[in-house]
Order: C-alpha cells, then sequence, then structure tokens
C-alpha cells in the first residue's frame, strides 16, 4: 500500500497544497461573513472555528492519501462502488436520509451527522471508470464498451436524480464524457451518441416551453423545468425564481473593484443577506461583494491552478490508470468552478453545486481534499507503464 521506494519525492507537488490550504482559509473568512449577515454576529464565530477545523483534517486527509499507492485504492474499487451507490440511494430511499426542509433528500443523518453522499460518489465513479476503461482498452471500438461504462455511471446517478440532485447528476456525466474521451473511445461510437443527444437536448429546451409540457411532467419534477423557463426569461421571473440570482448579481456589482472589506466592517448591511445559501452554492457572491474584482479575479486563478496542476499530472502520468483518474478529477473541479461561478454571476440556470474548497459543507471538503491527495500520488509515481494509443491530452 506504501511504496515509498518506487515514490520521486521531487515530483511531490507542494504548489497544489499551499493553494489548498490558502482556499480553505478564505472559506473561513467568507463562510463566517456570509453567516454574520444571515444569522447574526453570534453565529459566525463557530462557522469561522469549524471551517478552521475541517481544513485541518482536510490537509491531513490529501497528506494520508497522497502517501497511498493510488491503484492498490482502485484495488477495492467495486466495494466502494457497491458502498457509494448505496449511500446515495438511502438518501431518498431509507429513513436516514433527510432533505434539510428544501425538498431534495440529499443527506444522510447518522448520528446527528449530515453526510452528503454524492460528493464521494463523484470520486468513486471516476476510479471505477478508470479502472473499467483500463481493462477494456483492447476493445475501445465497441459499442458494448461505452454503453457498459456508461451503465457504470448511471446507477448511481439514477439515485441521485431522484433525490433530486440535478447537479451533481450533471457533473457525473460531464465526467463521463472525459473519460470517455480521455480513454480514446472510437469517434465511430462518439459520432453517433452526439448527433442523438444534441438534438434530444435541443428538444427537450423547446418542449419545456410549451402549454402541454405543464400536464405531462410531474408537479415533482416542475420546479427543475420552472428554473430552464425563468432563465430564458429572467426579467419576467425576477421577483420569484429568479429573486436569488438577482439579487446575487447586484451584491457581487456592489463589490465594484476592490469590494467592501476594507471600507466597512465584514457582513455590515452586505446585499448578500438576501441571498439564500450564500455561505454553500452561493459563497461567490460574497466573495464579489466582500474583495471586489481583484479578489474574485485572485480567487479564481488560485481555483486554476488547482485544475492545471490536475490536467499538467495527467499529462505527465505514463499509466493509463493514473492518467484517466487524473483527467476524471480535472473534469470535476472544472465543472464544478464553472457552474458554480456561472450560476451566482447568473450566466447558468440556478443549480445547486459547491465552491470547491470555499463552499460550507464537510461533505464537499472531504471529497475534495481526497481528490487532492490522489493527485499527488498520482504525481510521485514514475509511472511503468505507457499510454498507448491514448492521445486526449
Amino acid at each position: 500500500m506504501f511504496n515509498f521506494k518506487q515514490y520521486d519525492w521531487r515530483r511531490y507537488n507542494f504548489t497544489i497544497l499551499v493553494v489548498m490550504v490558502i482556499l480553505c482559509i478564505c472559506s473561513a473568512y467568507f463562510v463566517s461573513f456570509a453567516i454574520a449577515a444571515t444569522e447574526g454576529e453570534d453565529r459566525a464565530g463557530s462557522y469561522f472555528k469549524r471551517q478552521i477545523i475541517s481544513m485541518f483534517v482536510s490537509l491531513i486527509i490529501a497528506v494520508i492519501i497522497s502517501l497511498i499507492d493510488y491503484k492498490r485504492i482502485c484495488d477495492l474499487v467495486i466495494l466502494y462502488y457497491i458502498i457509494a451507490t448505496i449511500l446515495v440511494a438511502a438518501t431518498k430511499l431509507s429513513p436516514l436520509g433527510t432533505d434539510l426542509k428544501t425538498g431534495s433528500y440529499r443527506w444522510l443523518n447518522i448520528y446527528g451527522l449530515k453526510l452528503q453522499p454524492s460528493e464521494i460518489c463523484k470520486l468513486v465513479v471516476i476510479m471505477a471508470l478508470a479502472v473499467f476503461f483500463v481493462k477494456m482498452q483492447d476493445s475501445m471500438a465497441s459499442a458494448k464498451t461505452f454503453f457498459k461504462g456508461f451503465l457504470i455511471m448511471f446507477v448511481p446517478t439514477f439515485f441521485i436524480l431522484i433525490q433530486s440532485d440535478l447537479s451533481s447528476s450533471l457533473v457525473m456525466f460531464f465526467v463521463f464524457a472525459m473519460v470517455v474521451f480521455a480513454a480514446g473511445l472510437s469517434y465511430k461510437i462518439v459520432a453517433p451518441v452526439l448527433g442523438v443527444t444534441i438534438p434530444t437536448v435541443l428538444g427537450a429546451l423547446w418542449f419545456v416551453q410549451q402549454p402541454i409540457a405543464r400536464k405531462l411532467i410531474p408537479d415533482k419534477h416542475w420546479y427543475q423545468v420552472e428554473r430552464i423557463i425563468s432563465f430564458m426569461n429572467p426579467e419576467k421571473y425576477k421577483n420569484s425564481l429568479m429573486y436569488q440570482q438577482f439579487h446575487s448579481i447586484q451584491s457581487i456589482a456592489s463589490g465594484r473593484l476592490t469590494g467592501k472589506l476594507l471600507s466597512d466592517s465584514a457582513g455590515s448591511g452586505r446585499n448578500y443577506g438576501w441571498v439564500d445559501v450564500c455561505e454553500s452554492d452561493f459563497i461567490f457572491t460574497v466573495i464579489g461583494e466582500e474583495v471586489g474584482f481583484i479578489g474574485c479575479c485572485l480567487i479564481i486563478a488560485l481555483l486554476c491552478v488547482i485544475i492545471f496542476m490536475c490536467i499538467r499530472t495527467a499529462i505527465r502520468c505514463n499509466e493509463t490508470l493514473g492518467y484517466l483518474i487524473a483527467v476524471g478529477i480535472s473534469a470535476m473541479f472544472m465543472f464544478q468552478v464553472f457552474a458554480n461561478i456561472g450560476v451566482a454571476s447568473m450566466i447558468l440556470p440556478n443549480t445547486g453545486l459547491p465552491l470547491p474548497f470555499l463552499s460550507n459543507g464537510i461533505s464537499s471538503m472531504v471529497s475534495c481534499s481526497i481528490a487532492i491527495g490522489i493527485i499527488l500520488n498520482i504525481g510521485i509515481q514514475s509511472g511503468t507503464g505507457d499510454r498507448s494509443g491514448i492521445s486526449f491530452l
């Protein structure tokens, strides 16, 4: 498990750990500002302490995982996959599931500890897909390979969809698409799939805007359709379905160039106090108002460093397994960063996804730290295998 002799310690990426710590420290401040504005100053301190503790725990997890051979971790991927699937199914289908008054069963309440299994499930699916495509390298031109890989992804994703958690499901689909391309799937399979998928998506967007859609789509899923409709008609819904995003962009805009943090006491009369879950899904709203355009650019730059380091690890890895895992983790971070900031700035429909290392939430922080640990381990292994036929990066 700990193959220290084969590790090249000169390639240990301390930079990504430093960036991770900086983002976690920023998270502690921004989350406490959000709580001060929405729940009061008396609760802000406890959230700040919790985020700092989470940072140290996450750093320890990342370092420990970085010392474990990722290939040995993947040896038990079937077990992880079964457990992860059971957990995401349990959120909706067992008494342990809780909706936290949001109507979406995304959490498990285990002895008072609330966990979001979909966060860990993303990593498990990445590893499962990587292991599967490594074993199927000689049959990547087969449609069976594509559909078996799709099934591996879709089984846990189905249970995430029924929670309902469309945003995490979209992460799964995006990761699957990137790993499939990286694995070298034949374009003879990719082209027909795209030829069917793209018109289907466009047709669905047209259909949900038609009057008959309200009669055919069940009430429990209609709120998701309303988010799409309201996004395409923002002015019409600015005081209802688009209320949260309208206040978000007003809050970000009020931060101007340098923000309000240095010119006013944190949390005092902030616009993000009107934005729901600004400590989590809309943490970028807090960042925009507190540190302004310059601060936002610096935060985005740090997140880009994380993504770049993951991509560089994939490029430098000589083993297909490590390469595919690194591509999957890069895709996961990339999608979540783009989607979270896109929602907060109203360039995407409203959907809930945490901003890696910055949003409040233990599940997301742990998942991200495990991902970083795996990236670090892939980076310090010389890689005696090869990636012949794999040329995505």
